[in-house]
């Protein structure tokens, strides 16, 4: 019976050693992917505020505000799949609650502003520079946020998954955002601004709700070990 036994615990600590090791593979594409959203939130989110301010554009202030936001939970994806933390579920799970929590730290400013400018009827300029950034988010931001969610289903991780909804997130908001800025610049529908800046409080609440909550959690087998798995599922149910 031992002949038969060792080479299955051999065949078992070959597969666990293959897997960690993907994982390390994977994590470093996560760190990576991180990396590059981290350079171009700081980029997009100085720009959006900036013209933001200058035509008074509620929308483009809450873009740029959700570009840092953004930003923030690049910084803690890197966190989560560096060092030792690669293998946590207890990194996974703090992660997770972290990059849910900076969903919520946008709603209330924009909400307020928001019903603010409706209200007040206040008139934004026009935003060339706002037009431009909005495009190019909308093309570039679907391309991230694809791919973290493609290696969250890999990884097993909310966390990455919750990033990844932030990228596609902006994705969509930069449409809105566009079509409320080429209304007001080309027909003077100035309430689609605040309009839009409802809209992102909206849905950056329904996202971080999402996000808290671990969706997407069990979508693969964690490597670490089979209690991380279990532990990761009780979250998700």
């Amino acid at each position: 019976m031992s002949a038969v036994n060792i080479p299955l615990v051999d065949e078992t600590g070959t597969a666990l050693a293959a897997a960690r090791r993907d994982r390390e593979r994977l994590a470093a594409r996560v760190r990576m992917l991180s990396w590059v959203s981290l350079g171009l939130m700081t980029i997009e989110g100085a720009i959006a505020i900036t013209a933001g301010v200058l035509a008074g554009s509620i929308a483009l202030i809450g873009f740029g505000l959700d570009s840092a936001i953004e930003g923030l939970a690049s910084v803690v994806i890197i966190w989560r799949f560096s060092g030792g933390r690669i293998f946590s579920q207890a990194a996974e799970d703090r992660a997770q609650k972290l990059v849910a929590a900076q969903f919520f730290l946008l709603a209330p400013y924009v909400g307020y502003e928001s019903i603010a400018a409706l209200l007040g009827g206040e008139r934004p300029d026009a935003s060339w520079l706002g037009i431009a950034l909005a495009s190019g988010s909308l093309i570039a931001m679907p391309i991230l946020g694809v791919a973290k969610q493609r290696l969250a289903v890999e990884l097993g991780s909310a966390a990455t998954r919750g990033e990844g909804q932030q990228n596609m997130l902006c994705a969509y908001l930069a449409a809105a955002l566009l079509v409320g800025l080429l209304a007001n610049a080309l027909l003077g529908l100035w309430w689609l601004d605040p309009a839009v800046g409802l809209l992102i409080g909206a849905v950056a609440v329904r996202e971080g709700m999402q996000t808290w909550h671990g969706e997407g959690c069990c979508a693969a087998p964690a490597i670490a070990d089979e209690a991380c798995q279990e532990d990761c599922c009780a979250h998700d149910a």
